[in-house]
């Protein structure tokens, strides 16, 4: 019963993640068409990853209502460092975004010529590269592998405690501290811009050379990048913590609340991005809003109340003259 319900939460979990990245990357697809931004990509490619977060989660949904199910050691393996990867792709891409805002809060005037497309496909190579050394490093390396006889696919099942202890100092914590420091720099540098405007407004050249147009453009990227760095704190470090805690001391911690609730939390965070995103950025809503317009108007046209409507507006119009509208 437990599996079951286990299985639910994350069949809805999955299907929402899928849904709302879909939806978010096909909005940002339009945006790049319009505005050739090449920070953008780096979104897109956040989409990407979460919604192959949820793909890999359909995996293990089927696990949950398959029991009893004893499936090979090598086939956990593989659907875990499925997981594991994707997670990490959507981990690095957060600090893509965090980066490519700092770089242009930092540097404005030089960013486009930095940001190049060459470069970003050449970052976002290595990011998923990086992504699948992380994930399927277990499946080369035997050392990191856990052989136990457990009945489903799960995380301490197939992994051994010194590859989660490897996984959480190299890549969790580093890019959390990674994080807080532009976090910090940003709001360092927005203050600086703060004080120059209002030192122009004091000399009575308000609008000559730092426009507020320009810390307007910075809180909002601060924003942004604070939320979902608040976010992803909060979604996983309950998990790290507790999984760095249990591999310390294997009686310490349940295994079956990490994997069954604070595991839950972090697969979480890959819902909130889209939808985090969508709120805070205002060419997001626009971009939704348009596409949403968009399917209702095929949807009214396709059905019978759009045929009709459509053949009503092939009729003529009477004209009417001046001197009868009077009368």
């Amino acid at each position: 019963m437990a599996g079951s319900a286990l299985g639910a939460v994350l069949a809805v979990l999955a299907s929402l993640i899928i849904i709302a990245n879909t939806l978010m990357a096909i909005a940002l697809l339009c945006l790049i068409q319009k505005s050739g931004s090449k920070g953008l990509y780096f979104v897109l490619n956040l989409a990407v990853a979460d919604a192959m977060v949820g793909f890999t989660v359909t995996g293990l949904v089927m696990d949950e209502f398959s029991q009893p199910f004893y499936p090979p050691q090598i086939f956990c393996i593989l659907r875990m460092s499925f997981v594991t990867s994707s997670s990490a792709a959507s981990i690095l891409s957060l600090t893509l975004i965090a980066c490519d805002r700092h770089l242009a809060i930092r540097k404005p005037f030089h960013y486009f010529q930095l940001m190049t497309g060459l470069r970003v496909g050449v970052h976002l190579a290595g990011l998923w590269l990086v992504a699948a050394i992380i994930g399927f490093l277990p499946v080369v390396t035997p050392g990191f592998q856990n052989v136990t006889h457990h009945e489903k696919c799960s995380i301490f099942g197939v992994f051994h405690p010194t590859y989660m202890l490897t996984v959480f100092c190299v890549g969790f914590f580093p890019a959390l501290f990674l994080f807080i420091y532009l976090y910090c720099d940003m709001l360092k540098i927005a203050s600086v811009h703060v004080q120059h405007i209002q030192e122009v407004e004091q000399a009575g050249l308000a609008g000559a050379a730092c426009p507020p147009a320009r810390t307007t453009s910075d809180m909002k990227a601060m924003r942004t990048v604070a939320v979902l760095i608040g976010c992803f704190a909060l979604s996983w470090l309950p998990f790290f913590v507790a999984s760095i805690v249990q591999t310390a001391c294997s009686e310490c911690f349940p295994t079956r609340v990490i994997e069954n609730y604070l595991w839950l939390l972090g697969l979480g965070n890959s819902l909130l991005n889209p939808l985090l995103y969508s709120v805070w950025q205002r060419d997001m809503r626009l971009q939704l809003s348009q596409l949403a317009a968009g399917v209702k108007r095929r949807i009214l046209l396709r059905s019978g109340d759009g045929l009709r409507f459509s053949s009503r507006g092939t009729k003529s119009v009477p004209t009417v003259s001046c001197l009868q509208l009077q009368h």
